[in-house]
């Protein structure tokens, strides 16, 4: 399957939650993909093999995944306390099921629930994207139609029952405990509402919306603005049955869980008793509005949403919820908080005894089909049109420029569904000297960014992109800052300008600092005992050894820590007013703009912004770092961690380096790699496991990883296979047949990374900082067409040598050492 999804340059993946199972694959919108993807599900509706031997490797894959959410002490908390909130019904078991049964299943029981439930009366197919409606139809129907109805009886045993199961009403608060190995204490309660699909639901999400928003949400507000929890929030699962509504603090060791947990509740209990005003509702709306909107214009999304929606009844479902939203009123939301967040109607960590319960009636579902019948849409999207994302054509259509201060612009002008616009704005400072010791200055800088301007504050700022239906992220590396953004086309102004003011003139409050520094001293207490963050940085320390003034040094937990309560406002403040410019930077925008009104408010907000402090690029020299291999225990987590790799000196203009790129590609570069094959397929040791090659473009320190997640008694097995099939391939090098899979696929998503719009203002970004035009990829693509089975052969054995990996292995191994040693020490004798 992985081999014919990689020969169309398919992402693909499945999922299963309360309602449904969901299989998609996103691919280049070409006919003979669509073709290929329409009679690839019609053939796996009904004709998957569903064989013992795939049963016994990928049942440990499954344990494995579970395994990975047994590392995370709050999944499993909010996992036990639905358990505990739902007496009968299935809502309250994790879908991904017990341990006991992942091992035990009968391969016979499986395939009578495939024979059962993959059927066409009990499917729906979704297609999204750029296609000819009626081709598709014509597709669907001849591959489809052909699929029996099956007849379904009493007698034959494959009748499709509705639940029957419903949820008592609660009739006191319940409790859960939960003990286990952890850094961050976290408090959760769930409160049964209404399905999806009735009436108040719309009320329930205004709601959680403004109990659970940050900055402005309740909770924020009473426990994070105060300190007494580091975060906290609400959310709501909208299910087809009765669903629940659930918040949660986490709090810091040295903080109160009791006081963070009574406070908590009082401010749940106290929507009731203090009804939200015209202010909180507008707002909650808005953002919620905002989300759907811009779903709806995005079409990788919007097919997986809307099968969420089916799942719910009928895919209508969204659009009649979305104009519930619109007609929400603060009475409603008032008077869905008093229903439903009673105390009897909560599921937390204590019990108290209610002489006088107060029980909240949940409503049966209401009858869909009566609901949609005569349900009309709003007006259609624009679509947007069918773009070349091929080199040439990109080339031709960007128009390039720059600012007066040098900053770098680039305008790709184009229809895009719904108007959308994507842009990026990368603001480059500093050098390897100036930057020396300045990383938790650096890091806290762009963290502010977002938090409000000089003219706006926090949330003011975020009212304002909900009003232009815009999303702004912010991230930062060492030396540079890029500021992603998506909107419509009539925001672009407006939005280009608050980014401007947000890069320019932070407003670096003291309260949003000390929120966000609370923030960041309570992740690294949640990472000191996860395995995958232990990992990690103990790889980088070893792969990327440097001094620790360096900007670029690679520091422990406890190292952070220390940093970031050093820390002050004032230091963060000083290195924004020393370093931060865009004389360095560029800006990109993609979508349906006009270039030169964006010109203007780009020169009006960059054109003359400079740094004090100069930039130049930090050092990435080549450095052969001897091999080595550590192990970390992590106690009482379920899941392990691998990590390999070693320096490569290359860069992407080398002569070696695509034929390297398909030596990684056909080793662990893909779900048909032999890594996946071996170790994920065969032997079911990993849920997840590749490789990766990070090549530079102007300097030559590169290097190559691999890396694997595993059960911590499986560690030796996934050694061995690591080094086995790294062995082999060295040694007898890759087949044409691999080859040629690797090149189809390798340029099939080459060609969908550039038609997908965020991909696209990254990669626009990346040629432009190098002085590089689309021809680059152009030129890359032939070479790697042009690549020999002896030329990728040769590249692997020239710079991977397996005796040079540093080797990084974190998990519970002791746990499962000791019990390797009781299961073999002899029965003592009397």
């Amino acid at each position: 399957v992985n081999g014919e999804m990689d020969k169309h340059g398919a992402r693909n993946n499945a999922s299963t939650w309360d309602d449904r199972t969901n299989y998609f694959e996103t691919m280049p919108a070409t006919i003979e993909n669509l073709r290929w993807a329409i009679d690839f599900e019609a053939d796996r509706m009904i004709n998957s093999l569903i064989a013992q031997p795939d049963l016994n490797s990928e049942m440990t894959v499954v344990r494995n995944e579970f395994e990975l959410g047994e590392n995370d002490p709050f999944s499993i908390l909010l996992e036990r306390t639905l358990s505990t909130a739902y007496l009968w019904h299935n809502y309250g078991h994790s879908t991904i099921g017990a341990r006991s049964d992942i091992e035990h299943v009968p391969i016979g029981r499986l395939q009578a629930f495939y024979h059962l439930y993959y059927q066409p009366d009990n499917a729906v197919l979704l297609v999204a994207g750029k296609f000819d409606p009626a081709e598709a139809l014509r597709m669907i129907e001849r591959r489809f139609a052909r699929i029996p109805r099956p007849t379904r009886s009493l007698a034959r045993g494959n009748l499709l029952y509705p639940t029957y199961t419903v949820e008592p009403t609660q009739d006191g608060e319940r409790a859960v405990t939960l003990r286990r190995v952890g850094d961050v204490q976290v408090v959760v309660a769930v409160y049964h509402v209404p399905a999806l699909s009735h009436p108040d639901y719309a009320a329930v999400d205004v709601l959680a919306s403004l109990l659970g928003d940050h900055p402005s949400g309740r909770l924020y507000q009473t426990l994070v603005v105060p300190k007494l929890a580091a975060d906290a929030g609400v959310f709501d699962f909208g299910r087809k049955e009765p669903g629940s509504l659930i918040a949660y603090a986490q709090v810091r060791q040295d903080r109160s869980l009791d006081s963070a947990r009574a406070v908590m509740l009082r401010t749940l209990d106290s929507a009731r008793t203090k009804p939200p005003t015209m202010e909180e509702v507008e707002r909650a709306k808005t953002s919620l509005l905002k989300n759907i909107d811009l779903l709806l214009n995005n079409s990788a999304q919007v097919g997986l949403e809307i099968s969420e929606w089916q799942a719910a009844g009928d895919w209508r479902l969204l659009f009649i919820h979305r104009d519930r939203i619109k007609q929400v009123t603060p009475g409603d939301v008032a008077r869905v908080a008093a229903a439903y967040l009673k105390p009897s109607n909560v599921t937390v960590g204590t019990f108290y005894p209610t002489p006088s319960p107060d029980r909240a009636e949940i409503p049966a579902p209401v009858d869909i089909a009566a609901l949609v019948k005569d349900y009309r849409g709003d007006t259609a999207l624009v679509a947007g049109e069918a773009f070349d994302a091929s080199p040439s054509n990109i080339d031709a259509r960007l128009r390039v420029g720059s600012l007066p201060n040098g900053m770098r612009m680039a305008v790709l002008a184009k229809k895009t569904r719904g108007g959308m616009v994507n842009g990026r704005v990368v603001l480059r400072y500093g050098t390897d000297r100036s930057l020396a010791g300045q990383r938790a200055a650096s890091e806290m800088a762009a963290a502010m960014l977002d938090r409000g301007t000089m003219a706006l504050t926090r949330q003011q700022f975020k009212d304002s992109l909900d009003r232009l239906k815009a999303r702004v992220g912010v991230g930062s590396a060492p030396g540079r800052v890029t500021i992603s953004f998506q909107t419509v086309a009539r925001s672009v102004p407006a939005v280009l300008t608050m980014i401007g003011d947000m890069a320019r003139t932070p407003r670096f409050d003291p309260q949003e600092f000390e929120q966000l520094r609370q923030e960041a001293l309570a992740g690294l207490e949640a990472a000191k005992s996860d395995p995958d963050a232990l990992a990690g940085i103990e790889f980088e320390r070893r792969i990327d050894p440097r001094p620790p003034l360096d900007p670029q040094y690679s520091p422990t937990i406890d190292e952070q820590g220390q940093e970031t309560t050093a820390l002050t406002l004032d230091a963060v403040t000083r290195f924004h007013a020393m370093f931060y410019g865009a004389a360095a930077g560029d800006l990109v925008l993609i979508g349906d703009v006009d270039s030169a009104l964006v010109q203007a408010v780009a020169a009006a907000q960059f054109g003359a912004w400079t740094a004090l402090s100069p930039w130049a690029a930090l050092a990435h020299p080549y450095e052969r770092i001897a091999p080595t291999s550590t192990t970390i225990e992590t106690p009482d987590k379920a899941n392990a961690v691998y990590l390999a790799g070693l320096t490569v000196k290359m860069r992407d203009r080398d002569e070696d380096y695509p034929a390297l790129v398909l030596g990684n590609y056909i080793l662990g570069g893909a779900e048909t790699s032999r890594l996946w094959s071996r170790i994920r397929e065969k032997d079911g040791l990993s849920y997840g496991v590749g490789s990766a090659l990070r090549v530079r473009s102007e300097q030559d320190g590169s290097r190559w990883e691999v890396n694997a997640i595993y059960a911590p008694e499986n560690v030796d097995r996934l050694v061995s296979d690591m080094n086995e099939e790294l062995s082999r391939v060295l040694k007898d090098g890759v087949t044409a047949g691999e080859l040629a899979i690797a090149k189809t696929a390798w340029l099939q998503k080459r060609a969908q990374s550039r038609a997908n719009d965020n991909e696209l203002a990254l990669q626009i970004v990346a040629r432009r900082e190098f002085g590089r035009t689309f021809q680059f990829d152009s030129a890359l693509e032939s070479r790697v067409r042009a690549a020999t089975v002896p030329q990728v052969s040769d590249a692997l054995r020239k710079h991977i040598t397996p005796t040079d990996l540093t080797v990084v292995k974190a998990g519970d191994f002791a746990k499962h050492k000791a019990k390797a040693n009781n299961a073999t020490s002899p029965t003592p004798q009397p």
